[in-house]
């Protein structure tokens, strides 16, 4: 029988407060330390909801699109501001990057497994017992090579990369966070000069003992690291930056002697959209013995093949899983990643909505451990700071149209709403347009899983 893994954020504080407002994502990596004011706790001021009526669906559904539709859109991602060195690398290994979600969260993981690696001296399942050691408690370094040579003087290091300090706790979760405030300007994309970031931190009592890793796979010398990203399905958006940060990150650690002797060796798998196309390219990258996979980005697919890789003795590490299940799920100690969970995006995310002064709330997620662990979270905090939610609509993803559900959330005549999606965002986005309850009519607001320039071209290219 599988031992049951104690893991809670039970009492997880959360700390929240806008820093380096109206800034771009050229700076420099800044620390992500976070005050220690609870988000429930923000004062909002009384805003007056705007009259509105049930509007009457429009009599086509195909209306063209107009510049701006997208305008004034908001959502949080996990972020920190990113430098412009570190955007030219990732350009070098993928010109055609066109967002950075999560790149710097897929360079990171692989460097704090390829040093875990080298900590251990095996890329069999010893090396996992060193991962959390090597994001705390030691040496701060940032990059490979300084850290590489504080293990091969009998050091102990402490990476702090390019998406913050990462830290992560006895389960795998990062202790600290920084989310990216992002903004739709008046082209559909995101307006750089408009990022804010918001720095969140978990409370001392989530900083929980490691979880004994179970195991006993051995090694074969080469470290070889698969990825289970998104080429194809409704993140696929994510998949270029995430797996520019993974290339980038190998290509640097090879470029520096490697790992145990020799290069890392990369086997590239796509999650796809499905637990069965994701199963099948899991049991392809075991077939070729991988010692880590990395994703999946969707914590519903993360969840469909844990067992799977854990229970191979694999190291399963995701740069975006988020949900709150993979917090206590019980995995042989196996499973990190380097996203913050939804409990603090959850509450980043209605910080947002209160503290532009919304009293009438209404929520739209769609039906998987991400939407509907993330909806919970954000009405929960909502509802604690005084707000109302009147509406909260869970819908089938792959659903043609969401007419019914727009319907129901304009009936209500909320001033703010909360898209919590991927992909198809921008045909729900497209049917609140049409119904008089776009950006440009009320406050929205979206999430990791949708906000970025590939929405506005998802948008722009079903006009």
């Amino acid at each position: 029988m599988q031992k049951t893994r104690v893991r809670r954020f039970g009492a997880l504080l959360v700390g929240l407060a806008l820093v380096a407002a109206a800034c771009g994502d050229d700076e420099e990596t800044t620390d992500t330390a976070a005050p220690t004011t609870e988000a429930a706790a923000t004062e909002t001021t009384e805003a007056a909801a705007p009259e509105t009526t049930e509007a009457a669906a429009p009599e086509t559904t195909e209306a063209m699109a107009e510049g701006g539709d997208l305008e004034g859109f908001k959502g949080t991602t996990p972020l920190t501001p990113l430098g412009d060195d570190f955007k030219a690398r990732l350009l070098e290994v993928d010109p055609d990057l066109v967002d950075f979600n999560y790149a710097a969260e897929g360079y990171d993981l692989t460097l704090i497994i390829a040093l875990a690696a080298a900590k251990a001296g095996d890329d069999g399942i010893a090396y996992a017992s060193e991962i959390q050691g090597i994001t705390r408690d030691g040496e701060k370094c940032t990059d490979f090579a300084t850290c590489m040579a504080i293990i091969d003087a009998g050091g102990d290091p402490d990476y702090d990369g390019y998406s913050g300090p990462i830290t992560l706790n006895g389960v795998g979760d990062p202790m600290e966070a920084s989310y990216g405030v992002l903004t739709m300007g008046a082209d559909n994309r995101i307006d750089d000069e408009l990022t804010e970031f918001l720095p969140a931190k978990g409370a001392d009592s989530a900083d929980v003992a490691a979880v004994p890793v179970e195991g006993t796979r051995a090694g074969d010398g080469v470290l070889r690291i698969g990825t289970l990203l998104p080429v194809t399905g409704s993140l696929a958006f994510l998949g270029p930056p995430e797996i520019a940060g993974v290339n980038l990150a190998i290509l640097e650690i090879n470029e520096g002697g490697g790992v145990l002797g020799k290069p890392v060796e990369l086997v590239e798998g796509d999650s796809g959209d499905t637990p069965e196309f994701a199963n099948a390219t899991v049991d392809r990258l075991l077939g070729e013995t991988v010692d880590a996979v990395v994703g999946a980005a969707a914590s519903g697919i993360s969840l469909s093949v844990i067992d799977k890789i854990t229970g191979a003795g694999i190291v399963h590490f995701s740069p975006a899983n988020t949900s709150d299940k993979l917090t206590t799920y019980a995995d042989k100690g196996l499973y990190f990643r380097v996203a913050p969970p939804d409990l603090l995006q959850g509450a980043a995310i209605a910080k947002l909505v209160a503290d532009d002064g919304a009293t009438n709330v209404a929520i739209i997620a769609r039906n998987d451990a991400y939407g509907t662990g993330l909806a919970e979270v954000v009405q929960s905090t909502l509802e604690a700071a005084g707000i109302t939610v009147s509406v909260v609509k869970i819908y089938e993803p792959d659903a043609g149209t969401f007419d019914a559900e727009v319907n129901e959330i304009v009936a209500a005549g909320p001033d703010a709403v909360v898209v919590i999606g991927f992909e198809e965002s921008s045909k729900i986005l497209r049917t609140m347009v049409e119904n008089g309850a776009g950006p440009r009519d009320v406050a929205v607001y979206g999430c990791d899983g949708n906000i970025g320039n590939g929405l506005g071209e998802s948008y722009d290219s079903n006009s």
